[in-house]
């Protein structure tokens, strides 16, 4: 009977039986919607990049890539935010903010099979919203990550 109330307490609660913090919550809503930001932008404008390529893939794919990637992610952290998911989240966001803001200021070139993606300008349509999205989603991702709670083994 007592291991039955403490199965029926556990229902809500993540793998490890500890519920995500209110503020793990916030922090996980907001980066989702960092992290949709970004999705939203790429798959919008994934097709004024498809012609950007190499005989591999394209800029446009690998924007559609972002998308889903990112997608998946923020829902991830909106039903079960976890170490596995904010650590996943930071990666995205910091990838995604690192290559716009190297591809604003460096001629890079091709990169094995990524294409070109140098693009010197900010003018363009949703990529400064992008930009700022991934950026803030980095800070809040790494503060998920930071105060979300270790698993603890029982």
């Amino acid at each position: 009977m007592a291991h039955d109330l403490r199965d029926a307490s556990a229902v809500g609660r993540g793998r490890h039986g500890s519920r995500p913090s209110i503020l793990n919550r916030v922090l996980g809503v907001a980066t989702a919607a960092m992290l949709g930001i970004d999705a939203v932008v790429h798959a919008r404008d994934a097709h004024f990049y498809d012609a950007v390529r190499t005989s591999v893939i394209s800029q446009g794919t690998l924007f559609r890539l972002e998308a889903a990637v990112a997608t998946l992610i923020a829902v991830a952290l909106l039903i079960r935010p976890s170490r596995f998911w904010w650590a996943a989240a930071l990666i995205v966001a910091a990838s995604a903010f690192g290559a716009v803001v190297l591809y604003q200021y460096v001629d890079v070139g091709q990169l094995g099979p990524i294409p070109n993606m140098y693009e010197p300008t900010w003018a363009l349509p949703g990529k400064s919203a992008s930009a700022w999205a991934e950026g803030i989603g980095v800070i809040l991702a790494a503060a998920g990550l930071l105060t979300s709670r270790a698993r603890t083994h029982a």
